[in-house]
């Protein structure tokens, strides 16, 4: 049954501005990714039984409503793992470049968090943790002011015990090395945004804070503001791979299948590589793609040659 779906299952492909309470209304199962709110309005009414979201994050799901409704939904944790990972090594050796003797502070040690630890020791640098929740390593007040580089590769939470929710604010960026390096791969929310601001505009001789963004509040409309004064922006694309794409397409699909009681389907792997831009300098580029167009932000993002 490779690459071919069962006659019984119609499939509907459409773009994320075309998911709406009206298309989805006849559907049993939707399959999606972070543009699309999963929430009562979108599924109230409708047949959904089951939906999975082809990412790791999974802020975009009202949970208390799928519950309550009666809706099993599944993310993708680890999927993208190793894009992500790829993506920090990027923006660490573009702005310390040819600097060995490093500390890179991780935030959150699940699937990322691990392979960027792995990344760190082979590059010979110091590594810390801060993971309150697993009960690993240290707290981020802790943590911050030993870092040449912070990292965050946590979920988004705004409760429970230790939320994240601004997890990165103006207190964390006082603790921090005069020239470190912060980096949001994981979730736009994850940090203060206007206190990364606040810090950026007040630079002087002995503070010159670096920022690598990719996880911004609010998108597709991000503050053009602090978008000028990183030293990296790109249009959360750290997790687009052509290996990612493929691994979170067959979790969602093998979910499906256990879900419906259906015999477990796979992809048909034999996919021409994209031409993805992945020589020197990619994220570089990407910087200046969106720094020369801040308002394309969801077209450069749609259109991103997958590395």
């Amino acid at each position: 049954m490779e690459g071919v779906l069962p006659p019984e299952i119609n499939a509907i492909y459409l773009s994320p501005e075309e998911i709406t309470a009206e298309t989805v209304r006849e559907a049993d199962a939707l399959f999606v990714r972070t543009r699309t709110r999963i929430n009562e309005e979108l599924l109230r009414g409708s047949k959904v039984r089951f939906v999975a979201t082809a990412t790791i994050g999974f802020d975009h799901i009202d949970q208390d409503y799928c519950r309550k409704a009666g809706i099993h939904w599944v993310s993708c944790p680890g999927c993208n793992a190793q894009a992500v990972c790829d993506y920090v090594e990027e923006a660490i050796s573009t702005i310390k470049a040819n600097k060995t003797d490093l500390t890179i502070g991780i935030v959150g040690y699940g699937h990322v968090g691990k392979l960027v630890a792995q990344m760190a020791n082979r590059n010979g640098y110091r590594v810390l943790l801060s993971d309150p929740p697993l009960g690993i390593g240290m707290s981020l007040e802790k943590l911050a002011p030993q870092c040449d580089v912070l990292t965050f590769h946590t979920p988004l939470t705004h409760d429970g015990e230790y939320p994240t929710y601004h997890l990165c604010n103006a207190d964390i960026l006082r603790l921090c090395k005069p020239d470190a390096l912060i980096i949001n791969a994981a979730r736009g929310g994850v940090i203060d945004e206007q206190a990364l601001l606040s810090t950026l505009n007040t630079q002087h001789s002995t503070l010159n804070i670096k920022a690598a963004i990719d996880c911004w509040e609010d998108e597709p409309n991000i503050n053009t503001a602090l978008l000028e004064k990183v030293n990296l922006a790109s249009f959360h694309i750290a997790g687009y791979s052509i290996e990612g794409k493929m691994r979170a397409s067959e979790m969602c699909l093998r979910a499906f299948c256990e879900f419906f009681s259906l015999p477990i389907l796979s992809i048909n792997k034999k996919v021409v590589p994209l031409q993805g831009d992945s020589a020197p300098g990619w994220l570089c580029r990407i910087s200046d793609q969106l720094k020369a167009q801040p308002n394309q932000f969801e077209q450069l993002r749609k259109s991103y040659p997958l590395r």
